[in-house]
């Protein structure tokens, strides 16, 4: 799940972290009850993980790549649990979670495939009712140059709300507004 150097420093950058706390996360999770204890999946930079500290009694996250994961544990200290670990298999226990986030992040996950079980785990481990809601880029030509040399796979609008009901969500929403995409989804 690569990520070039141009990438990296847009990830990174104020101008993110505004357009995260000023638009992003007000359109994905407008109207959404967190609950008491959300997971956010793939939180790299911690554009969102900055924000989410503040709006649910408990939060984890896990973070694929290593230095990312420690760098955040350290900014974050008790106000966030971060594992170092893989959204398609987070060792985390079943039924744990009252909310499942995940933001920019489904289109660093190679295949199809790990997409699935990424959902499948997301749907593992969240409580009953819980909501799983997230966003993602949508294919364009900017967007694929911004990925050169990384690992870009988009998410279909159209084909990710049977994907989300083949591992058991309900109340599928799929909604696009400009480049990008929102969903949110039930447990059971």
């Amino acid at each position: 799940m690569a990520m070039n150097l141009a990438h990296r420093w847009c990830c990174r950058s104020d101008r993110w972290a505004r357009e995260v706390e000023g638009r992003l996360l007000p359109w994905v999770l407008g109207g959404v009850d967190l609950g008491d204890n959300t997971l956010e999946v793939g939180p790299g930079y911690g554009a969102v993980l900055r924000l989410l500290v503040d709006r649910t009694p408990r939060l984890t996250a896990v973070e694929i790549d290593p230095p990312m994961a420690q760098r955040l544990q350290r900014l974050y200290g008790d106000r966030a649990h971060v594992v170092n670990g893989d959204g398609t298999n987070t060792g985390l226990p079943a039924d744990e979670f009252s909310s499942v986030v995940s933001f920019t992040m489904l289109h660093h996950v190679p295949t199809a495939e790990l997409q699935d079980r990424l959902f499948a785990e997301a749907f593992r481990v969240l409580r009953p009712g819980g909501v799983f809601a997230g966003s993602d880029s949508v294919s364009s030509l900017r967007f694929r140059l911004l990925h050169i040399r990384d690992t870009c796979n988009t998410v279909s609008p159209e084909t990710l709300p049977d994907r989300l009901r083949a591992v058991g969500f309900r109340d599928v929403e799929v909604e696009v507004r400009g480049r990008r995409l929102r969903w949110r989804a039930r447990q059971g």
